[in-house]
C-alpha cells in the first residue's frame, strides 16, 4: 500500500490521489507550509523543510513599509498639535476683547492674518472650547466670523451656533439662521438640528413653532425616502 505523509505523519492514500500524484515529487502544496507526497518520511521531512526555507527567505525579501505609515501618524499628532495651541491662543484673544463686533472681527483677521490657509480645525476647536465655557456671545462672534468668511458652514457649526442663541436669549437671529439652513441645505439637515429647533422653541414657549418644525422634519424624510 502507498503511502504519503505530512511532516513524519503516515497514512493510507486513497484510489483517487494515487491516479494523481506521480512519480517521487511533492504532488501540491496546500499553501500553509506543508505538502502531501509520495516520499519516505525522511525524504517528505526534507523537502518540507526546503520548502519552509524557501517560504522564509521570500518572506525576508519582502519590503516591509511601516516607516512612511509612522511618518504620517507624527505628523497628524504634531498638526494636532498645533491646532489645539491655535485654539487656545484664539480664545484667549476673544475672552479678553469688549463686545463689540468689529473690535472682536478685527482680532480675529489679525489672528488669520500670517496663515497660507484658513485654521478650520484651530477655529472648530475654539468654538469647543467657548462652548464648554458657556461663553455664549464669544461662540456667536467667532461662529458668524467663520461664516462670513466662507468657512465652517456645517451642521455642527450650525447647531452651536443655534445653541448659543437659544442661550443668549436671541430667538430670532436663531429663527433666521433655521430658515437659511432649510432653504440651503435642503434634504441634508440631521436629525439634531431639528432637535435642537424643537429644544429652542420648547425653550421659550413657542408651541406653534415646535409643530411647524416638527411638520418641516416630518416632509424632509419623506423627501429623502423618495429620493426627490
Amino acid at each position: 500500500m502507498a503511502y504519503g505523509c505530512i511532516h513524519s505523519r503516515s497514512y493510507p492514500l486513497s484510489t483517487w490521489s494515487k491516479n494523481k500524484v506521480q512519480g517521487n515529487e511533492v504532488a501540491f502544496s496546500l499553501g500553509y507550509g506543508f505538502s502531501i507526497c509520495r516520499t519516505p518520511n525522511v525524504k517528505c521531512s526534507q523537502k518540507l523543510g526546503e520548502q519552509s526555507l524557501s517560504i522564509s527567505r521570500a518572506v525576508e525579501k519582502k519590503p516591509v513599509k511601516k516607516s512612511g505609515k509612522n511618518e504620517h501618524h507624527l505628523w497628524k499628532k504634531r498638526d494636532s498639535a498645533g491646532s489645539g495651541q491655535k485654539a487656545l491662543n484664539l480664545v484667549s484673544i476673544v475672552s479678553q476683547l469688549p463686545s463689540e463686533k468689529e473690535t472682536v472681527y478685527g482680532a480675529l483677521d489679525k489672528w488669520v492674518a500670517w496663515e497660507t490657509e484658513f485654521p478650520l480645525i484651530a477655529a472648530a476647536k475654539a468654538l469647543r472650547i467657548l462652548r464648554k465655557r458657556s461663553q455664549w456671545l464669544r461662540v456667536i462672534q467667532v461662529a458668524k466670523w467663520m461664516l462670513s468668511k466662507g468657512q465652517g458652514a456645517t451642521m455642527g457649526t450650525y447647531d452651536t451656533l443655534l445653541l448659543a442663541f437659544d442661550m443668549d436669549n436671541r430667538v430670532d437671529e436663531a429663527e433666521s439662521l433655521w430658515n437659511m439652513v432649510l432653504h440651503t441645505h435642503n434634504r441634508s439637515i440631521s436629525k439634531r438640528l431639528f432637535s435642537r429647533m424643537i429644544s429652542l422653541f420648547d425653550h421659550h414657549s413657542m408651541p406653534e413653532k415646535i409643530i411647524e418644525t416638527w411638520r418641516s422634519y416630518v416632509s424632509d424624510q419623506m423627501k429623502t425616502q423618495s429620493g426627490k
